[in-house]
């Protein structure tokens, strides 16, 4: 299809939208040269753009009915069988449902995209698949992959443990089947906590990897500076066999800047005797979270499975990151506009960097944003809506300036890792909460979509390695700890959370 040009009437509301001053006799000069620009646009249509690899052979599945799905965990269900052998050989996965998987429909949490189905496997899906894995479908997450509990589910994501709570935002149905034994194993997506959160209120091991260790190609996000996937599973040997089935550079995400990839297995079990673990101070009793559903059940039990670090011959005492507190406000910074940019501007991509574009689903959700502008949840419409005041008035100002200070969180996680091999705090300060009434106010469901990153938006901004680790169970519901390491340190991490794992039954803590 040609590409049409600005008409001159279009030049000229254009530039009066940018507060410039055009005459029509300058519009009409302007179209006349458009108009041969625009055969360059021509021109690309006449290449076949360069796909994905789809590898292995699908059938389109089905949307599974609330009376087979009672936690609402999936979106889809459809077998994928990869290779014959591999480290995933007989292993069951699940997808996060902003995920590519070829064939099978992905709805990113939201209607606006409802009936899309991608023509790509994403890298991990593939990777996945050559390791002799089986994907069973995409789990459900909330709208637009924005926090939540579980209020913005297709269906609302139900927490094994409790169904009347919320599985956590916004990888809820990631953590719901791994701890619901539907699957052995998943892949989550963080860019404030979105893998740890989830795995934390359901009792599931999550890790977000060193940013930019898993390529995120063929993946939705919000931030390209905050995307990370990574795995959740029920044991911890089982999320490192799918990090190491899924890690390193795949040659089209340019955040994989200096990767470094391990074996995740060969040291899980020399414990942690001789480690020096750092209690983050700060993580303990945060301020703003006290106004909110602050537990002290939650810090009493980090601190007790603390004490078993140090029972198992490691030195524990406390460390403090007191820029730690301000994560959020950093954090909010960066992902509000940056994530506004990327719905907006930007169709479900960014701009100016030599990754893979999809430009299928660009296509896709652009003509679903055109046709429905109101199906944004209320969630993306407070980011929306702050995302484009502070452009408006302050000009990406306040973008740059927390995109800056993240260094500084970052040089101050650093140094304390200079002295510490891990740093331990409570994932969220709560655990599982009931999942709200629809008819909650917008004061409380913004309030109750942001207070369980308090801890863990800090490491998507500086990029360390995290893990959530079950540590205990009250009244029902799981408490997790989190374990922070240096920059692509997933060794050292996924060391410690075995020792606790081998060491402590949580359920019974």
């Amino acid at each position: 299809m040609p590409v049409k040009p600005p008409t001159t009437d279009q030049i000229l509301a254009i530039a009066s939208g940018l507060r410039m001053n055009l005459t029509r006799e300058d519009a009409e000069a302007f179209h006349r040269v458009l108009k041969d620009m625009a055969l360059s646009y021509d021109r690309l249509d006449d290449y076949v753009e360069p796909k994905l690899p789809v590898k292995y052979p699908r059938t389109l599945g089905y949307q599974p009915t609330p009376e087979e799905d009672p936690l609402n965990a999936w979106y889809w269900k459809s077998t994928v069988k990869g290779a014959e052998t591999g480290p995933l050989a007989g292993r069951t996965i699940a997808l996060k449902d902003n995920t590519c998987l070829a064939g099978v429909p992905m709805m990113f949490g939201s209607r606006m995209l409802e009936g899309f189905i991608p023509d790509i496997d994403a890298t991990v899906a593939t990777r996945i698949l050559d390791a002799g894995g089986t994907i069973l479908g995409k789990a459900a997450c909330v709208d637009f992959c924005f926090e939540g509990n579980g209020q913005d589910a297709p269906r609302g994501g139900r927490n094994p443990w409790k169904p009347t709570h919320g599985a956590g935002g916004s990888s809820s149905g990631s953590a719901a089947l791994v701890a619901s034994n539907q699957v052995d194993m998943s892949l989550g997506g963080d860019q404030a906590g979105s893998i740890r959160i989830p795995a934390s209120w359901c009792g599931v091991y999550g890790l977000k990897p060193t940013h930019g260790l898993v390529p995120y190609t063929g993946i939705i996000g919000n931030d390209m500076t905050l995307d990370t996937v990574g795995p959740m599973a029920n044991t911890v040997e089982d999320v490192a066999v799918l990090l190491g089935a899924i890690a390193g550079p795949d040659g089209y995400d340019p955040r994989q800047i200096n990767c470094r990839v391990d074996d995740y297995l060969s040291g899980l079990d020399r414990g942690v005797r001789g480690l020096k673990i750092g209690l983050l101070k700060e993580g303990f009793g945060h301020p703003r979270a006290q106004t909110g559903a602050s537990e002290p059940v939650v810090d009493q039990k980090v601190i007790e499975a603390a004490a078993v670090f140090s029972k198992l011959g490691a030195e524990v005492r406390e460390v403090s990151v007191p820029m730690h507190r301000d994560a959020l406000s950093f954090w909010l910074g960066v992902g509000i506009e940056g994530s506004t940019h990327s719905l907006l501007g930007g169709n479900t991509v960014n701009s100016n960097w030599q990754g893979y574009y999809n430009t299928t689903l660009v296509d896709r959700y652009a003509a679903s944003r055109q046709a429905s502008p109101d199906g944004f949840p209320d969630a993306v419409k407070l980011a929306i809506f702050m995302g484009e005041h502070m452009q408006r008035q302050y000009h990406g100002h306040y973008y740059a300036k927390a995109q800056n200070l993240r260094r500084l969180l970052r040089g101050d996680y650093d140094r304390a890792l200079e002295t510490f091999d891990l740093l331990m705090l409570p994932t969220t300060p709560m655990r599982s909460q009931p999942i709200p009434p629809r008819n909650q106010t917008l004061e409380e469901y913004f309030f109750e979509g942001w207070q369980m990153l308090f801890n863990t938006c800090a490491t998507s901004l500086t990029g360390h390695p995290a893990i959530n680790v079950p540590c205990a169970l009250a009244d029902g519901l799981p408490i997790g700890m989190m374990l922070v390491g240096r920059m692509w340190d997933e060794s050292t991490v996924l060391r410690g959370a075995r020792a606790f794992e081998t060491a402590a039954d949580w359920k019974k803590v």
